[in-house]
């Protein structure tokens, strides 16, 4: 496209002298000249039509075409009862045996067929002497660009980030090696199918720095960190050190259908398993689980997949109301029923959840007034309001949730044994994190993903060491502790950087293991800093490159850099 301008002179000069219609496009079949109808949607790459370019491309050989509709390279062509040529001449521009474009002449009616037709050979060997000429200019224009070409096209080849190259048509022209690593994909591949690069989140440009995005490679998805910086005609799409390292899934069942539930551990699999078999039942569910787990998520997966996705969804936390206000929020009540009630009356919970789906969240708080009120609501399907003497009949499924020892509370009178029967129909229990298996990286770019954007930040990295010590924690407070401790971080990492260790907070264990090549040591009475000081002077001196100390400690160069001068290493 750098040669458009002098190569459509020439393409139109061609198209004067021998009084037909001509084209040239390139070996990625992008129309780089053309006259008559082809003078439009030039640097686009071709949609039909393209059948005999990708022969002459592949072959290397000239293609005359004198009976389009039954030359047997037209067969199968999807345009070919609707097409116009009368007569076809296509050379390949050849360079170094590489082909790397096609000159094509065509006709649309008899009179011109019958020209290519009479002097196939001259025009053969014309347009070879006008491909020559192309080649030449080619050859000039590399040779013309070598000098800061060259030096920019080196130190994006050294760069430790992955780089890819794009011209102002968003086609990708090149990738360093980080960048096709981060990718999987080959400089061949590369060159050959199709990219688009689109960032995940939609916002109107005001974020600065690296964000989310999409690449989609032919079928293919991949989710990557980076920005673009536009150069003349040219735009670099620099990749940040930090990438989450997961590709775009199409799996419906863990992408579509369970999209806010987070993990693939085999306890949460199992879970997908049963929602996706009782969720259209009517039966009662009871979630058990620590505080945190995640419990009011997974009632609103039910009943998102229920037939009564469609109906409300209404979620009270029964430890939240006091006894008497959760009667009247639950029951509702008519007009006079109490003193300081409306004069309207109000519709309660349980009615207002009519056909759809009521959670009850830390239902083993609740009374055992209201329990008895409760189970007659389970057994006869409908609901008496306060003062009314006119039972309303209600279609509710309810689920229930708690993270109470139900045997304990039975035995000691402070639950009805026959409503938690009642409630118990399909129990689902939910482990806690620690016991979820590789479940809390995935986690930690779920919130990194939905922090940044409720606070409109850009979307930060994480260090290896800090998804270490996250993955090494306890969680006392489940997910919604991890939730709340990734806002924090995503509040205080300065912009551009990323999580590292020195942002945690000062609970988390401060025992880290310094590496040798044959040991581990840990020491119990060495801070945090001091600790760190001694793994990265070991590294540094074991290993003597930054590139590799940092890869190892698993953090960017940047943040090594910053910690060296901190700690004043040599």
């Amino acid at each position: 496209m750098k040669l458009q301008p002098t190569i459509l002179e020439f393409t139109q000069k061609l198209s004067a002298v021998l009084q037909l219609d001509a084209e040239v496009v390139d070996a990625n079949l992008v129309r780089i000249a053309g006259t008559g109808p082809y003078n439009k949607f030039i640097g686009k790459k071709l949609n039909t039509s393209s059948r005999i370019f990708r022969y002459i491309i592949e072959t290397k050989n000239n293609k005359v075409v004198v009976k389009t509709r039954t030359d047997p390279i037209c067969e199968g062509c999807t345009t070919q009862d609707s097409c116009e040529e009368t007569a076809f001449l296509g050379v390949p521009i050849m360079l170094n045996e590489s082909c790397i474009g096609v000159i094509s002449l065509v006709a649309f009616n008899q009179k011109s067929r019958e020209l290519i037709k009479n002097n196939t050979q001259l025009f053969l060997d014309y347009i070879q002497h006008i491909s020559q000429i192309f080649v030449i200019k080619v050859s000039e224009s590399k040779k013309s660009s070598s000098g800061l070409d060259d030096v920019f096209s080196s130190l994006i080849n050294n760069m430790d980030q992955g780089v890819l190259v794009l011209d102002d048509s968003n086609r990708v022209l090149h990738g360093n090696a980080p960048a096709l690593a981060n990718l999987n994909i080959t400089q061949t591949e590369l060159t050959n199918i199709e990219i688009n690069i689109q960032p995940l989140l939609v916002h109107d440009n005001k974020l600065k720095g690296p964000e989310q995005h999409i690449i989609t490679l032919d079928k293919r998805q991949e989710l990557v960190v980076g920005q673009f910086h536009v150069i003349k005609s040219q735009q670099l799409f620099l990749m940040s050190f930090y990438q989450p390292h997961n590709a775009i899934s199409h799996d419906d069942t863990s992408i579509n259908l369970f999209k806010d539930i987070i993990g693939e551990s085999s306890q949460i699999v199992q879970l997908k398993t049963l929602i996706a078999r009782v969720a259209k039942s009517p039966s009662s569910i009871l979630i058990d689980g620590e505080t945190g787990t995640g419990k009011e998520v997974f009632a609103k997966a039910i009943h998102a997949h229920s037939d009564r996705n469609k109906q409300s969804f209404i979620a009270i936390n029964c430890a939240a109301i006091p006894e008497q206000l959760l009667e009247s929020e639950l029951f509702g009540y008519v007009k006079g029923a109490f003193t300081g009630a409306l004069t309207k009356g109000r519709v309660g919970l349980i009615q207002a959840a009519n056909n759809g789906t009521l959670f009850l969240d830390e239902i083993g708080d609740m009374s055992m007034t209201l329990q008895s009120k409760l189970l007659r609501v389970l057994e006869e399907r409908e609901v008496m309001p306060i003062g009314s003497n006119s039972p309303v009949p209600v279609n509710i499924r309810i689920i229930s949730a708690t993270n109470r020892n139900f045997k304990e509370m039975i035995a000691q009178n402070d639950f009805r044994e026959d409503l938690y029967y009642r409630l118990n129909v399909i129990p689902m229990h939910l482990p806690a994190l620690r016991e979820r298996k590789g479940d809390i990286e995935p986690l930690i770019y779920h919130f990194l993903e939905r922090h940044s954007l409720a606070i409109g930040a850009c979307y930060p990295g994480i260090t290896e060491s800090v998804i270490n010590s996250l993955n090494a924690y306890h969680w006392p407070g489940n997910i919604r502790e991890l939730s709340n401790l990734i806002e924090y971080l995503v509040n205080i990492v300065p912009v551009g950087d990323q999580i590292d260790v020195d942002l945690l907070p000062p609970y988390f264990d401060n025992r880290v293991e310094v590496c040798d090549t044959k040991t581990r040591v840990t020491d119990d009475y060495l801070n945090l800093e001091e600790i760190e000081k001694i793994n990265i002077e070991e590294c540094i001196s074991r290993l003597g490159n930054r590139k590799l100390v940092a890869k190892e400690l698993g953090i960017g160069v940047a943040t090594l850099y910053r910690k060296i001068k901190k700690y004043q290493l040599s």
